[in-house]
């Protein structure tokens, strides 16, 4: 038996209120996941975009700010 068919068979057994708070981490989850993801990328994008970033006409550009 595959964990998805495990966690059906005993979701099958949890009053509704219950549910709903399953529902609720499982969507907690999908979110941490998207985040992680997220940093991931920016993390693999940073020493792509730092040689951009450390050009003087960059440093020029924001001075004002």
């Amino acid at each position: 038996m595959t964990i998805k068919e495990q966690i059906t068979q005993e979701l099958e057994k949890l009053p509704e209120p219950v549910l709903q708070e399953v529902l609720d981490f499982v969507q907690f989850l999908q979110t941490k996941h998207q985040q992680n993801n997220m940093l991931e990328i920016t993390l693999m994008s940073e020493s792509s975009l730092q040689k951009d970033w450390l050009k003087p006409e960059e440093d020029a550009a924001w001075q004002n700010l």
